[in-house]
């Protein structure tokens, strides 16, 4: 595939994650519960994506409000009541949250150039989420952990991504907030980027954008 001047894009593809890249959340009700709780600001959300808890989640074996209820089960004993558990479990899965204006305008114009596939490790509500951001055309394809039984760092799922565009991963530019996720990326090849705020996805589409 080329552009228009018949050269051939640095990339064959961009795979992209989703949270804490193109979408950001605001966690500050949660830390004010924990403040009130007595717990550590950070405790919620450290029982909730502990592998063990999290990962039927990503895989799709078990629902939003599963989760809540084991995210409360793990709190039980850091905190006096089973109520506020289980408050404190609610309010992170209800977590607000919205898209970043700046990612999503690199994303949409380095699509116009190559296929954008994004690859999460989500729940089950992730394509809803992203119709309720305005993002539903934003990707050629989304890649949802919990719908293909398979999470990143799983080479599985990036070679899946890589298909699904065409492309070989050698030819795939990945970009991801986890730096396992990140490193797996690399492994099969693909231009991997640890995403630590817009400037970094900028840079690593700058070739593009030539």
């Amino acid at each position: 595939m080329s552009d228009g001047s018949g050269r051939r894009p640095p990339y064959g593809a961009v795979l992209c994650d989703v949270d804490n890249v193109i979408r950001t959340f605001d966690s500050s009700r949660l830390r004010a519960l924990e403040r009130v709780a007595g717990i550590a600001e950070g405790t919620t959300a450290k029982v909730a994506f502990a592998r063990e808890t999290v990962l039927p989640l990503l895989l799709g074996e078990i629902t939003s409000q599963e989760w809540a209820e084991a995210i409360a089960e793990g709190l039980a004993g850091l905190v006096p009541e089973p109520q506020t558990a289980y408050d404190l479990a609610l309010a992170l899965l209800e977590t607000p949250f919205h898209a970043d204006d700046e990612v999503v305008a690199l994303l949409r114009r380095a699509r116009v150039r190559v296929p954008l596939v994004l690859v999460s490790n989500a729940a089950l509500e992730l394509e809803a989420d992203l119709d309720s951001m305005g993002l539903s055309d934003l990707a050629d394809h989304v890649v949802n952990s919990a719908r293909v039984g398979l999470a990143k760092p799983d080479p599985r799922i990036l070679r899946m991504a890589a298909e699904l565009a065409g492309t070989l991963p050698e030819r795939c530019l990945f970009v991801d907030d986890g730096e396992e996720n990140v490193e797996a990326a690399a492994a099969l090849g693909m231009r991997a980027v640890h995403f630590r705020g817009p400037a970094d996805l900028e840079r690593a589409l700058e070739p593009l954008f030539d």
